[in-house]
């Protein structure tokens, strides 16, 4: 019982240390793989569009919601065909969604904003 009491007044104050610094620092659980931290880094950046990816926007009729909460949201990335080592601003292609994708999308991922370059209707 005196082991589980010494261990316990370690434990509980080491868990609230450690949640409070990585909620500071803003670690979640939610995506470990590759696919998943890429995209939740993306959608943490500003986001700045280029004069074509404007236009294809336009024409395909996809407002910025759609683009932010489903294509990228639950699009997957080809890392195949992507940049990812690039320095200074790796390189992406997205594809959405994963299984017969429609959209393809081309970004840059910058350390203060994601730059999105192309926007292409696959079929």
């Amino acid at each position: 019982m005196k082991k589980l009491k010494f261990y316990m007044i370690g434990l509980i104050p080491g868990l609230v240390i450690v949640f409070f610094i990585l909620n500071k620092k803003g670690a979640s659980c939610s995506g470990y793989l590759p696919n998943s931290r890429v995209i939740a880094e993306t959608l943490s950046k500003d986001f700045k569009y280029s004069d074509t990816f404007k236009a294809e926007m336009t024409t395909l009729k996809i407002d910025e919601k759609f683009l932010k909460d489903s294509i990228i949201t639950k699009g997957k990335i080809d890392f195949d065909r992507s940049h990812a080592q690039k320095k200074p601003c790796p390189d992406y292609l997205l594809t959405y969604p994963e299984n017969k994708p429609k959209y393809e999308v081309t970004f840059e991922k910058c350390e203060e904003q994601a730059t999105m370059n192309s926007l292409k209707k696959l079929n």
